[in-house]
Formats: structure tokens, sequence, C-alpha cells
């Protein structure tokens, strides 16, 4: 078991406590359920029968025959101590196990907080987060999370005491009846989660991947909304992004924001727009993320990833944006600009010759621009137009609606791209007229939802109905589609 133990080597060096391994996966190393960006290759079964040597005995192996998990303990010895083994079956679909290694001092303080460490259930993993007592992976969530994810779905809804409910190509259907306990779903968090009243997690569920959890409360009745994010990074080309966007990943420097209501596929463009450049670039690529939703992958490439979790590696979006002014980054990915402060401060790295990625909830490109001045007072207003005017380099806004024919949903894109116009009117607070330039600058890239839309329906990949229920300018989409239909 000399590999084993040069990867727990590994996890020692990287401060980490916690290994996770995987027929045909590449080994993680984690640090309080957040993965270190290390370069490993794919682990084949042989390999990772050898690996795993005597700790893949008969009763393991039996144990996952049955479809069950089988704990072991391991001592790495070489002063790595002991570890917890946790083999885990995967779904009739999937072939092969997962092995989840946890230090056992790491489990002991679980314990210590209330965690049973007895037993484990199936498809149960780690709190992935031991400074923040984070929740096992139950076994209900887990069968939940693996339903949804049969159903290709992107959400999962559950009140306390009512049935599931799965977000499925943008529409909710009823997933499995109740009722739910989220004492149940939740574990040894579901204390913490209805004292904070409200919590963000992330997760990695053996049947779904990775999954961002809130818990919540409604009247005082705990209720959660779970995110199933794809398992890796998707290629801009698949998203349905206008081809001369891609640009964007050679920008020096700059503000580009990603806009649109929640679920509209914004936190997938910014990583798929850095996961392209830190491909074709050498840069350093530093997120601040509440929770870190995608993992980068930097194998291959000349570039170095850093992402950091707001409540665990620094305890808000400001002071991560504070800090990161000094961490030498080139890039960086703010997952959301929340107020005044943060919006300050992602412009001033702007301004200091960094290229700056960041979302932020609004309905189109104007909105986005008008929702950012208005976070400030009016005294200080006009010195954000002029920041604006000098650092904005795009604005993407962005919806997601049902195919026509078919599952899947389509992606429907408003561009807003910077020039001389543009700059001109953000300086001079006339951001109601953007949609007269974006209308009248297709040469320049941009693009209004409705013109967007309107192609959409022409290709019959989406119904007006849908159309005009997303359209912010329900006029000027039917001037569109009367256009076409003459044309």
């Amino acid at each position: 078991m000399n590999a084993l133990n040069s990867l727990l080597r590994m996890v020692a060096v990287q401060q980490a406590d916690e290994l996770r391994l995987g027929v045909e996966r590449a080994p993680l190393v984690l640090s309080g359920g957040v993965p270190k960006n290390l370069t490993l290759s794919e682990t084949g079964e042989r390999v990772l029968r050898q690996m795993l040597g005597s700790l893949l005995s008969h009763e393991a192996e039996s144990s996952l025959a049955r479809g069950a998990p089988y704990r072991v303990a391991h001592d790495a010895g070489d002063g790595l101590g002991v570890y917890q083994v946790h083999f885990l079956p995967r779904g009739q679909a999937e072939p092969g196990f997962d092995v989840v290694l946890t230090n056992a001092l790491h489990e002991s303080a679980e314990a210590a907080s209330g965690a049973d460490s007895s037993a484990i259930e199936p498809h149960a993993l780690p709190a992935p987060e031991s400074d923040r007592a984070l929740p096992v992976l139950t076994h209900a969530l887990e069968t939940l999370l693996a339903k949804a994810h049969g159903l290709r779905a992107t959400d999962l809804h559950v009140r306390q005491g009512e049935p599931a409910f799965a977000r499925v190509d943008g529409a909710l259907q009823l997933l499995e009846r109740g009722p739910h306990d989220l004492g149940e779903l939740l574990g040894a968090a579901s204390d913490r989660a209805s004292s904070q009243r409200s919590v963000d997690i992330a997760l990695h569920s053996v049947s779904a991947g990775r999954v961002r959890l809130h818990s919540f409360l409604v009247g005082g009745v705990p209720t959660l909304a779970a995110r199933i994010l794809p398992p890796t990074i998707p290629d801009l080309a698949t998203l349905g992004i206008p081809a001369d966007l891609a640009d964007l990943t050679s920008l020096p420097n700059g503000l580009v924001l990603l806009t649109g209501p929640a679920g509209s596929g914004k936190s997938t463009t910014a990583a798929a727009l850095c996961q392209a450049l830190i491909r074709q670039r050498s840069v350093m690529l530093l997120t601040l993320e509440d929770p870190v939703e995608y993992a980068f992958d930097p194998r291959g490439t000349n570039s170095v990833v850093r992402q950091r979790q707001v409540g665990l590696d620094t305890p808000d979006f400001a002071t991560g944006l504070r800090d990161a002014l000094r961490e030498d980054p080139d890039v960086l990915l703010i997952g959301e600009m929340r107020d005044a402060e943060s919006i300050s401060l992602a412009l001033t790295a702007a301004e200091t010759g960094h290229l700056v990625f960041a979302t932020l909830h609004s309905r189109g490109a104007a909105s986005a621009i008008e929702r950012i001045i208005d976070a400030y007072p009016a005294a200080r207003q006009q010195q954000l137009r002029v920041q604006l005017s000098e650092s904005l380099r795009a604005v993407i806004a962005q919806r997601l609606l049902p195919h026509a024919h078919g599952p899947g949903r389509a992606l429907a894109v408003e561009v807003l791209r910077r020039n001389a116009a543009v700059a001109n009117l953000l300086r001079e607070g006339k951001t109601p007229h953007l949609t007269s330039i974006m209308q009248s600058s297709r040469k320049d890239g941009m693009v209004l939802l409705e013109r967007s839309l309107a192609e959409l329906c022409r290709s019959g990949s989406i119904d007006e109905r849908h159309a005009f229920a997303a359209a912010n300018d329900q006029d000027q989409l039917m001037e569109y589609l009367h256009a076409r239909s003459k044309a």
C-alpha cells in the first residue's frame, strides 16, 4: 500500500483531512471539504485495487456487492496517523465504487460534537467542513439527490412535513411524496441550520456530484433548496453563448458582469469563461465564492487557481476582495457583488489592471448598471458612473427557457459591450438609452434580449409563450417576431 500511503503523505503535507478515491476518478485531497488544487491522474479499477491492497478485503467486496457501505480503520504509519476508510457503492447504472479516507482525529472531533461515528449509512460522507460542523450527507438526502439527478434536475426543494419537488428543464415536478423530515435529511446540521436561520453548504454527493445546499426557515418551518451542479465545467461552445464572446477571455483587465435571475446559468457561464481563460493563458485565477461551486481544473496548463470560500477562508466578500489585491491575481472571479463595498472593491481591482468576472442578479444589462449605481448614496453616484465608464468591458444577461421539443433548455442572451457611445452614456447617467445602443450596434457584438428570443422562436428552439414571459419589452419582441415573419 505504498501508493496509498504516498497519497496520505500528500494529505498531511497539504494540512488536509480527507482523501477521496474512485474508479475512473482522479484522487481528491480536501481540507474542510474544499479540494486542494493538485494535479492527479484518474485511477482505473485495477490500479485502485492494487493501491488499496488488503483494505479491500473479502468482507468489503461482499458489502459493496450488496450495495451496502463498509468501514475499516487504516494505520498509515510514518507518523501519518489512523484513517477511517469508507467504501461506498455506486448506483446500479454506474460501475465501480468510491472510497473516502478521513483522518481519525477529524472524525473524533465530529463524535465529540454529537455525530454518530460508530456506523455509516449507505452513501454517507464525512462532514465536508470541520470548522463549520457541516452535516454528514445522510442516506435520506443522498436518496433524494440520486432521484433528482436521475431526472436531470437542477434543483431539489423540500419543506418540513411536505413532499419533495425537483426542477427539471425549468419546471417543478413532484419528486417524492411526503412527509419529509428535514432533521433526517440534514442530520447533524439540522440544529445549526435552525439556530442560524439560513446556512449555505457545499456538499459532494456520490450520486449527484457537487451540490450547493441552502437551508432556511419559512414561517419558522425548516426548508431546503439544493442546486445540483454539473460534474465538470462545460465548454463555452456547448452553452449556446455567442461565439464572439469568446474574446472576453483575452481581455487584459476590466469588469465583465454576468447577470440574470436566479437559475439562469450565470455561475456556469462565468466558470466556463474562466476555465477557457486558464487553458489559453498563463494566469493566477483567484475566486471568491459562497460556497465554492465548480472545481477548476488547471491540469495541463501554466495557470494557477486559488478558490476561496466565504465563511471558511475569508469572513466575507469585502475582506476577501481587499486581501485579493495583495495575493497577486491576474483574474478574479467574484461569486456575487452583493453590496456597495464589494462593488467598489471589484471596480478598484478592475481599474488596477485585473480582469474581474462577477455575477449580479438583474433582468437585463441596463438594469444591472442601474442596480450597481443605486447601491450608492446620491453623492457618490457620479464617481461610480465614471469608474464604470472606464472599467466596464461587457454585461451578459441570460435566460434559460424550456426547449419547444424534447428535454433541455435553450439559452437567450443579451449582450452589452463597451464602446465610445456606451462609455459616454454611462458617464452622463443616461442608462435608459443603452437599449437603443444595443439595438443599433450589432456590428460591435451587442444583442438585445428580445432579438435573441425572437431568433430562438424562429429556429423552433422555444415557443412564443415562453419568449414573451422572458422578455423585458414585449412590444420590442413582437416587433422582431413580426419583422421575421414578413421576411
